[in-house]
Parts: structure tokens; C-alpha cells; sequence
């Protein structure tokens, strides 16, 4: 039987690290590399391999810097307050899911706030996708919450019902920014209805979060724009929902381990959080914390 990939011999082993055998033979001789010998011969687990390369990395090295206290990628307002509330020490930058995966792969953030896709109707898509296709050697995927992703509009609004309502030309809608989630989702619906781009008036300008959405419809430079279903009762807007969806939060093991995550966590244990939850409306939280992967 072919042994699987992610256990390799001692050549496989050697190449991968770009070592001879006799020196794979010698750590593994004194216990120094992980590795198996219950088949009678070496057998490296690639996953091991790399926790191993990790932990002989020297982080006092100023070039290889632990990562700031932030937290990138998608806006949200209960990890927002989540964040402000838990005493984690950690900030909040909202520029999209795909810029935040970026900046958390180039270790210039703690983690990254992500909402990439389809996981109610497959769990093998979107986020899970995202952080399995990660260059992250530790990369880990942690739940946050379900929320309601649909239009926002201007409050007493019923004109407008779904997507094709919209699709007229006369309804200014804004938009979100290329990577963002949303923006990625709005772009699936309009396809999934079969709707092109051009049968919506689409304004010049893009919001960079779900409250910039909000505040554009309260001031009256849009009519519509896509955010999630807190955000809309907290300006008191008309909400039309349209999805929903999984928000996590993408991260390497070593930081989640760290204080700063395992307060934000913590917190998430409390009443408060579930209280505040419910509060902002359109959240599950039921699952949030669980390890949804962990390379």
C-alpha cells in the first residue's frame, strides 16, 4: 500500500529540508526530529516536519518580528466590540477578506477576519478553502459566528424585495471593495440570478466597511448597498436579507495560543457576549470558537 504523502522517509525528509540523510539519520537517533520507526523503518509526518522547523525558529531575530496586535480583513461590529470589550489588547483594521488573508500570511497581523463563501451549502469551499490554500505551515481556522448578509436601504423602503429590484438602472447601489466578501458574494448572487453588472447603477465611489454602506444610504449618497444585519438595525435601516453566511477568523496556531486571542475567546464564553449578540441582531453564535481546521 502507497504510504501517504504527508508521511515521508528519511530521503523524503532530507530533500524537503534541504539536508543530507546521515544528518536526518542523526537527529532522528537522538529523539531531536519527530518521526515513527513502529513500521520498522523512519517515517517522517510532514505536519510534525513543519511544527518542528517552527519551534527552532529564533524570534528575537528583529526580521522575523512577532506580528502586530491587529486584527485585518472583513469589518464586523460584534468582533469589533468583542475586541474593544475582552481587555485582549488587540485592534481592528477592516479592509476585506482577501487583503486580510494577505497581511496575515505576510505576518503583519494577528489574524484575519474572513467571510469567503458558500460553507452552508458546502463545507468544503470559502473559508475553509482559503486557509487550506494559505502559505501557513500552522495555519489555523477558528468559528466566530453565522450572520445575515442582505441589501440595505433607506428605512420604510419596500419597494425593493431582491436583486432583480434593483436591476433597473434608477437605484444607486454602492459597493463594496474588489476582495471583500461582500463584494465577492454580491457578485455570485448577480450571476446565480442571472443578472449582469450593467443592469444595476452602480456608483463610482466604494464603501471599505458595512457601516460606510450604512451611512452613505442615512446621508443620501446611495440608495442601496450590501452589509449584514446588524448594521442595519443599528442606523434603524430596512433590511432584505439574502444569505447567510459563516464569519471566522484565519490565524497561525502559535497566535492563537498566544494572551492576546485567548482573552478575545474567553470573552466570547461570556453572557455579555451572547447577550450583545442577540442584541445586534442576525448572529448564531452557538459554535463560536470552535476549530474548524487545524493543518
Amino acid at each position: 500500500m502507497k504510504i501517504p504523502a504527508y508521511y515521508m522517509t528519511t530521503a523524503e525528509v532530507a530533500d524537503y529540508l534541504r539536508m543530507n540523510e546521515r544528518t536526518i539519520y542523526g537527529l532522528a537517533a537522538r529523539n531531536e526530529i519527530p518521526c515513527s520507526k513502529a513500521t520498522g523503518k523512519l517515517l517522517f509526518p510532514k505536519v510534525l516536519v513543519d511544527r518542528w522547523v517552527e519551534t527552532h525558529i529564533d524570534y528575537a531575530n528583529p526580521l522575523i518580528a512577532p506580528p502586530p496586535p491587529l486584527i485585518c480583513g472583513s469589518s464586523d461590529p460584534l468582533l469589533e466590540w468583542a475586541l474593544r470589550e475582552s481587555d485582549s489588547a488587540l485592534t481592528n483594521q477592516a479592509e476585506g477578506s482577501s487583503i486580510g488573508m494577505e497581511r496575515l500570511c505576510a505576518g503583519a497581523a494577528v489574524a484575519a477576519g474572513v467571510h469567503f463563501g458558500y460553507e452552508d451549502k458546502n463545507e468544503d469551499s470559502g473559508n475553509l478553502a482559503a486557509i487550506r490554500n494559505a502559505p501557513l505551515p500552522d495555519g489555523v481556522l477558528v468559528h466566530f459566528a453565522w450572520r445575515q448578509q442582505g441589501l440595505v436601504l433607506a428605512a420604510g423602503e419596500t419597494r425593493i424585495r431582491s436583486l432583480r429590484d434593483i436591476a433597473d438602472g434608477k437605484v444607486r447601489f454602492i459597493q463594496r471593495q474588489d476582495g471583500s466578501g461582500t463584494q465577492i458574494l454580491f457578485d455570485r448572487l448577480m450571476a446565480e440570478a442571472g443578472l449582469p453588472a450593467s443592469s444595476v447603477s452602480i456608483l463610482p465611489n466604494r464603501a471599505l466597511t458595512q457601516t460606510d454602506v450604512a451611512l452613505a444610504i442615512l446621508d443620501g449618497t446611495a440608495d442601496c448597498g450590501m452589509a449584514v444585519n446588524s448594521v442595519a438595525q443599528r442606523f434603524r435601516l430596512t433590511f432584505v436579507p439574502l444569505h447567510r453566511e459563516r464569519f471566522d477568523l484565519a490565524c497561525r496556531r502559535r497566535e492563537l495560543l498566544e494572551p492576546p486571542m485567548q482573552k478575545l475567546f474567553a470573552f466570547t464564553r461570556t453572557e455579555a457576549f451572547r447577550a450583545h449578540a442577540q442584541q445586534l441582531g442576525g448572529y448564531d453564535v452557538e459554535k463560536c470558537g470552535e476549530i474548524l481546521f487545524n493543518r
